[in-house]
């Protein structure tokens, strides 16, 4: 989903909400092509897989970082991951059947199918305000939610013959949660969802907003570009969905979450999620309302910080619902996929999105169950949002 389309009062469309229209079980699909996983960032001088649904000027400043030798030197905060082979998708655990539907497997992570990873490296926790910084400081990247929105981009995600809006409204900004009142529809995204000018990285959840003192807390409203420059310059790239859930995994066959089998709701506080009523209250019983600091919370297996909930992380690979259901079809081992090759969205024919995984702060077995292993949701690339950020890998050579 693209906010910038659905919240601007300007531009504002109707939208699956997390309550797939398709069915019932399935509360997104969209779709979009995949990068290589050899670049973690797009170059002029490559044809990269969906490039047609790319945006030319994001790319050419990405084409523009170089990467700092003493960035790609450094494994400071990675962890070294053995690849191998696993299940990939929903899992099916006894003793959950009476969870709601949202928390239990939806028909894009299925069916299971055998996927094999080479090693890797990845980031032990997301990338943090304090490094982020520490890129724009020394590269004077300017982010998609700090750019003017283009419209010749805008509409190819649009309907055939949307009138552009005036000027004024292709403003930066990016997109602020805001608790739903009493009575609103909650499958209505812009009750929760608003569109505000001047938002971006440094000023996340509005424009009074601020980093200062949250140096060590994930970075946000940062756009899949936005992520890619970063990868750049640090020498990485982003992880691809099944490296990133190889990842979340952590060793554990076939389980539902990071950490294993205990619900969310049981036992001690594992991830930082949503308590009370999405979206009209948190209850905050984790400690934490929004984003959280780094390590807040236990690692999972392979010592890996927040891979359940704090903020949704950008992958390298574009997102179609049927994708799992074509790589089945295939039979075999899937060796290092890289995503789909077309992109489409059920209802959408104009949707472009970008696989994110991992729950966030607003995540809830009622609404997203972000917080599962197998769990997929999506974002257009161009997008900045107050509750997705990133990580990164790099390939062991």
């Amino acid at each position: 989903m693209n906010p910038r389309i659905i919240f601007s009062p300007i531009i504002f469309l109707s939208f699956f909400s997390c309550k797939d229209k398709k069915a019932n079980t399935n509360e997104e699909s969209k779709t979009a092509p995949s990068d290589s996983m050899m670049s973690c960032y797009p170059a002029k001088t490559k044809l990269l897989i969906g490039s047609d649904f790319m945006d030319r000027a994001a790319l050419d400043k990405i084409d523009e970082i170089k990467t700092d030798k003493n960035q790609l030197l450094s494994f400071n905060d990675m962890m070294k991951i053995k690849g191998g082979v696993f299940d990939m998708g929903g899992d099916m655990i006894a003793g959950f059947e009476n969870m709601p539907k949202t928390a239990l497997a939806q028909d894009d992570e299925l069916p299971k199918h055998q996927v094999e990873v080479n090693d890797f490296w990845i980031d032990e926790h997301e990338v943090t305000n304090a490094q982020f910084a520490a890129f724009v400081k020394a590269t004077g990247y300017t982010t998609t939610a700090e750019t003017a929105i283009d419209w010749n981009e805008l509409k190819k995600q649009l309907p055939p013959g949307t009138p552009k809006p005036d000027d004024k409204d292709l403003v930066p900004g990016a997109t602020v949660f805001h608790y739903a009142s009493k009575n609103a529809d909650k499958n209505d995204l812009s009750q929760w969802w608003k569109f505000e000018r001047g938002v971006n990285w440094k000023h996340p959840a509005g424009i009074n907003s601020s980093i200062e003192g949250k140096e060590n807390y994930p970075v946000a409203q940062v756009s899949w570009y936005d992520a890619n420059a970063y990868a750049k310059w640090a020498g990485k790239r982003l992880p691809t969905e099944a490296e990133w859930e190889f990842a979340a995994r952590g060793g554990k066959t076939n389980a539902m979450y990071p950490w294993g089998n205990e619900k969310i709701t049981e036992g001690e506080k594992k991830a930082n999620t949503l308590q009370g009523s999405f979206p009209y209250n948190n209850t905050k019983e984790d400690g934490f309302e929004f984003t959280a600091p780094i390590k807040s919370f236990k690692p999972n297996g392979y010592g890996l910080y927040d891979m359940a909930g704090n903020v949704w992380e950008w992958t390298g690979d574009w997102y179609s619902p049927e994708y799992y259901s074509d790589l089945y079809k295939k039979g075999g081992i899937a060796k290092n996929p890289q995503g789909p090759e077309k992109t489409f969205e059920y209802g959408q024919e104009n949707a472009v999105s970008k696989v994110i995984r991992g729950g966030s702060f607003l995540c809830s077995d009622t609404w997203c169950s972000g917080f599962r292993n197998a769990r997929r949701m999506r974002e257009s690339p161009d997008t900045g949002i107050e509750h997705v950020g990133f990580r990164c890998v790099r390939d062991v050579k």
